[in-house]
């Protein structure tokens, strides 16, 4: 189950759980649409992985049969920072943003 992050890792902006705003790669690092496709140039800093938009989580469960949806599953509260200065970021970014997330 995704963690649903509530913030973006790089500028801080808030990324509720159905902000279609966010987006995050598959180790689920987690930033706005902004800065994923600006500053990020589709590259994550971390895995050197490209991003997705982050689904959104139904507040209730629509399935009788199944407990889910936030009020069962809650988002995470704990903001995230990236570890990662502007000069790691952009060095990263600029060895692998020339290929495809699927060639990387």
């Amino acid at each position: 189950m995704l963690e649903l992050r509530p913030n973006c890792e790089l500028c801080d902006k808030d990324l509720p759980p159905e902000s279609a705003e966010a987006r995050i790669c598959t180790y689920e690092c987690t930033y706005c649409a902004d800065c994923a496709t600006g500053t990020l140039r589709n590259v994550c800093p971390k895995c050197g992985g490209g991003f997705e938009r982050r689904p959104v989580r139904p507040r209730r469960s629509w399935n009788p049969d199944r407990r889910l949806g936030l009020g069962v599953h809650p988002a995470s509260t704990r903001r995230v920072h990236t570890p990662f200065s502007a000069p790691e970021i952009e060095q990263v970014v600029a060895s692998v943003e020339h290929l495809a997330p699927d060639e990387r």
